[in-house]
Formats: C-alpha cells, structure tokens, sequence
C-alpha cells in the first residue's frame, strides 16, 4: 500500500486532519481559567477569544470558496496544518513576548482558526473526491473522528493537568501541536484527487441562485445549531444540575456527548447502504426535538443530563449527512459548495449556543427554559428535511449536474 498512490492513506490523513480541527477548537476552552490566573486576563476579554475564533473561521469560510480551487488541494491543506501547528505554539509562547498577554493569545487564535477554518472547507471534499464506493458512509465516519479527537483532548489535558500540573499547560499545547506538523508531512504524500476538473465546477453565483441550495443552507443551520445549542451547555448542566467538580461535569457533558455523537456516525457508517440517508436525517431530528424538550422539562436532574447526553447520538449524522446529500445532489457544487456549506454550518454554531443563553437570561439564568426555546432548530430542521424529501420523491432533487 504505497503511500503516494493509495487513497486510503489519504482518507487516514483526513482522519487525522479532523483531529486536528477537535484539538484547535477544544484545547483552547480547557484553558480559559489556567489564563485568568496566569495573566490576570479578565474572563470576559477570553470570552472574546471565542468569539474571535469563530468569526475567523466564518470569513476563512467564506473567501476560501474563491481561492481554493485557484491554488489546489495540497498547498490549502498543508497550509491549514501549519496554520493550526502555529496557533497552538504561539499559545505556548506568544503571551510572554507582547506586553499586554491578550494580545499574544489574540494572534494566536488568529493563527489557529485559520488553519480550523481551511480544515473544515478543504477535508471533506478531499475525500469525497476519493475513489470510494459509499460516500455517505466514509463521510459519516470520517466527521466521527471530530467527535474523538475531541474526547481525546478532553481526557488527555484532564490527565496532563491532573498529573503533571497546570503550571505546565505550555508544554501540553507544544504536543498537541505535534499532530498538524506530523499530518502536514503525511499529507505532502498521498495522493489527492479533485472533485471537479478546471472549468467544470458551478460557479458561486450559479450554486447560490438555485432555490435547492438554500434549502441545504437552512438544514446547515440548523444541524449546527441543534449540536452545538446543547453541547455547549452540556457542562454546565453538569456542574449546576448534580453539583459536581468542572472535570466531573466535563467528562459527564460534552465528553460523553461526543462519544456519542461518534458512535452515531460511526454506526451510520456501517449501516448506510441499509438507510434512507434523508430519512435518517428526519428520525435523528425527531430525537434531538425530544432530548431538548427532556432535559428542559424533567424534574430529575440526572435525566436532564442523560437527555443532553443521548441529544449528541441524535445530531451525530446532521452535519455529515446534510453534506453528502448535498454533494449528490450538485455534483458539480465542487470545493465552492463545501465552502458555502460550511459557512451556513459554522452560522448555526455560533447562533445555537448564543440564543440558548441570551434566552436564558432573559428569563432569569433559566438554562432549563432557554433550551426549551433550542428545540425549535431540530423543529426547522425536520420540516425542511420532509421538504426534501418531498422535493426528492417528485423527481424534483438534482441540482445542476
């Protein structure tokens, strides 16, 4: 199996490549408080960190659909590597070489979410240009490693942290930054096919002006905001509902979301060629309708949390379905439709978490009550998926081909 031929070692590099994207997105979070007490950083100019990080990644979004396909594959995607590589390391070092600290870790999210931004656009359509036999299926499993390389990081820095000490988190960003620099190298090697040759792909303007499109958008939205409403509280219904520590409540909330938001991907994997993709994206909709409306509205705080939990196999196929359906239906959408997709996606995660919590503070720090109000994305997302499949069953779904 030689590495510069077989396309396999491709998709393990874009395996590891959304491991990448999870340590970029997540390590950074685990280290809010450590950088409070280090630099005296007040936590509401590192909440600005956040919201740097993601609006970063949306504009990367939205101009990399332009210069993407101009430039290649490989140059963006070792370029997003190294990006993401230099983040984590400027997060090391960075802050003691600027005389205010925020400003350093300011260029480094800015180096970071640059790299998550390239990664999110370029590593789906790479492997869906490979030749493999169930798109659906390798796209599922391959959006399933986000979600362990996000416990990965979890449990790993819980470890560090705990073991080797706090006082030591520099060092823990330098190893996580080992896995981009060790994937650039791999993805220097393999091959990496196109999914549409110079002049065949749809224009922008030409992806944009179909009504079929825009409904993809609005079921991007609202996959990323049905995860993320509920994935970003999950801790804190953890810590708030059961009264445990933070590392408790991490491990009880997003981490085990995660695992099983993974295990659904992975088991859509295995399961594809047996399921109605569009009908799959309908049933998991229903669920996630059912896990926010629990955990608002049980009494039991344990249950609450067990809702939270089961909402992660319930968003597991949104974000990764809605792209292979997508992706059939203009086949000639190229990386343009990855990037305008991933736009819409990135939206609806920045917009599910924030109106669960301005929501809940208009009514009185009621995390309970404000997720009631999240359930209204899974809601939008189950009517626009019947859509579809109304659309699909009346001949109705090709895109422009």
């Amino acid at each position: 199996m030689s590495v510069r031929t077989d396309y396999r070692h491709t998709i393990y590099a874009s395996y590891i490549g959304y491991i990448t994207q999870a340590v970029v997105n997540n390590l950074p979070t685990l280290l809010f408080l450590t950088f409070r007490d280090t630099f005296g950083i007040p936590l509401a100019e590192i909440t600005l960190l956040i919201t740097f990080n993601f609006g970063t990644q949306l504009l990367v979004d939205m101009l990399s659909a332009r210069f993407v396909d101009r430039l290649g594959y490989r140059p963006c995607v070792l370029a997003a590597h190294l990006f993401a590589a230099a983040g984590l390391i400027g997060m090391a070092s960075l802050p003691y070489l600027f005389p205010d600290p925020f400003w350093g870790l300011l260029v480094s999210v800015l180096l970071y979410a640059i790299g998550g931004g390239l990664t999110e656009v370029l590593i789906s359509p790479i492997v869906e240009a490979c030749p493999t036999d169930n798109k659906a299926s390798v796209m599922s499993l391959l959006h399933s490693f986000y979600c362990w390389g996000t416990v990965g990081v979890i449990l790993l820095a819980t470890l560090f942290l705990t073991f080797v000490g706090r006082e030591h988190w520099q060092l823990l960003c330098v190893l996580f930054s080992l896995i981009p620099l060790a994937n650039t190298v791999y993805f220097s090697l393999v091959p990496i096919a196109r999914l549409t040759e110079d002049g065949e792909g749809m224009t922008i303007r030409k992806i944009l002006s179909s009504g079929l499109f825009w409904l993809f958008v609005v079921l991007m939205v609202t996959s990323g905001a049905s995860e993320q409403g509920m994935v970003q509280w999950a801790s804190a219904f953890a810590e708030a509902g059961l009264g445990v520590s933070k590392t408790v409540g991490d491990l009880l909330g997003p981490c085990l979301f995660s695992v099983l938001m993974g295990g659904a991907r992975v088991f859509y994997a295995k399961m594809s060629e047996r399921i109605d993709l569009v009908s799959f994206l309908i049933a998991s909709g229903v669920l996630c309708i059912a896990t926010y409306l629990v955990a608002s509205f049980s009494p039991s705080p344990a249950v609450s949390l067990a809702a939270c939990a089961v909402c992660g196999i319930s968003v597991g196929i949104l974000w990764p379905g809605v792209f292979s359906v997508a992706s059939a239906t203009f086949r000639r959408g190229g990386t343009a439709l990855f990037a305008l997709l991933a736009l819409a996606g990135d939206l609806g995660c920045a917009g599910g978490p924030t109106t669960v919590g301005f929501l809940s503070g208009l009514l009185g720090d009621d995390l309970k009550r404000g997720l009631a109000f999240g359930a209204l994305f899974p809601f939008l997302l189950v009517l626009f998926a019947a859509l579809l499949c109304r659309i699909r069953k009346r001949g109705g779904g090709e895109g422009e081909n």
